[in-house]
């Protein structure tokens, strides 16, 4: 880590990322009741026990469950629970374990290949995924192995119900495995208000990561196995790899918290309301223009760079990893109205007018 120097604190409500934002009530009441008195340690403990019957409850099947400290960790060790070193995992461009995981899945599958397809809205091109599965069969290719879809995507939009069947069915039709990056999953369940269980296992998913930190917790992402065989000694992957807890019960206890009061529901449905308002808000802005559908917590904008210059010299965090003038604006469960109002306040007058 880099030495800190001393800041204040950050301005404004942030619309950098949503780990920006504060742990949630629901999460850390769960953690402070979990926190009295003495519990086993590594996962054996009342805590655990029961986030992983709430997470089968939620889910209406019996998968097994294992909790990690954070998203990289969970796609990385599922993923080399789905292939061996020879094979491939097939994935969109943008997609977060080929650009923000810094070789991860390659790292801890002993270097599985990852091999990439393009798509409109950060979505897989089915086309291109059989292209890349048919395009060659001999010994010398890394055999395609693994499709990783990410739900909600980099980009913000989110694959329904249908597109997901349709996805399935091309992963059985080539024997490839299903993993899902479900970093903003509450996100995608909240905006498509369907059952989780019908873009997960009913989809044909065999393992998902399913997302804590960025929905309200300290910390904490769940790996879900629908597939349990895939599962087997996915226990001794996590201790390798330092994401065995010995006080799991602080990972695990969130989960209960914000599942049995649906809170985990409720911050989503907030965070992607909020991301909608601040679309409708921008559009009337001159100059300014909404990149992608926005279909969870995330807006896109394209705009010039003098303004996004002026926007971080008035204590503005935001990415633009995205491309030349593209910046992203992320919703929380934390993010207010009154956020979204100085936020567009300072666009309107650095942008331009209505």
């Amino acid at each position: 880590m880099k030495r800190a120097d001393l800041q204040k604190p950050l301005q404004h409500h942030q619309f950098a990322s949503d780990n920006y934002a504060g742990i949630c009530p629901e999460a850390m009441q769960a953690m402070a009741e979990a926190n009295r008195g003495y519990a086993s340690s590594y996962g054996d403990d009342y805590w655990t026990g029961k986030a992983c019957e709430r997470l089968r409850e939620l889910f209406e099947t019996d998968c097994e469950v294992f909790f990690v400290f954070n998203g990289t960790a969970a796609n990385s060790l599922a993923l080399a629970s789905l292939c061996q070193s020879y094979h491939s995992i097939i994935c969109h461009e943008m997609a977060h374990i080929e650009t923000d995981e810094c070789g991860a899945s390659e790292f801890f599958s002993n270097g599985t290949k990852v091999l990439l397809v393009h798509g409109e809205n950060g979505k897989v091109d089915l086309g291109e995924i059989e292209h890349t599965v048919q395009r060659r069969t001999d010994i010398h290719y890394p055999k395609p192995r693994a499709l990783s879809i990410t739900q909600a995507t980099e980009l913000g939009t989110v694959y329904t119900v249908d597109e997901m069947q349709v996805i399935g069915e091309v992963a059985r039709r080539f024997s490839l495995r299903i993993h899902m990056d479900g970093a903003r999953f509450a996100n995608a369940i909240a905006s498509l208000n369907v059952a989780p269980k019908e873009i997960t296992w009913k989809a044909g998913v065999d393992v998902l990561c399913f997302g804590g930190t960025k929905n309200g917790f300290a910390m904490g992402e769940a790996v879900i196995f629908f597939n349990r065989e895939l599962a087997f000694e996915f226990d001794y992957r996590c201790k390798q790899a330092g994401q065995l807890a010995s006080k799991m019960r602080y990972l695990a206890a969130p989960w209960i918290g914000t599942l049995e009061s649906g809170a985990w529901l409720r911050h989503a449905a907030h965070a992607n309301a909020c991301a909608r308002k601040l679309e409708k808000e921008l559009q009337s802005i001159a100059g300014i223009r909404v990149m992608f559908p926005c279909q969870a917590n995330s807006v896109f904008l394209e705009m010039p760079t003098t303004v996004m210059e002026a926007l971080r010299n008035r204590g503005w965090h935001f990415y633009t990893f995205i491309g030349s003038g593209g910046a992203r604006f992320m919703c929380s469960w934390e993010t207010s109205d009154a956020d979204i109002a100085a936020l567009v306040k300072d666009i309107r007058e650095l942008g331009g007018k209505t």
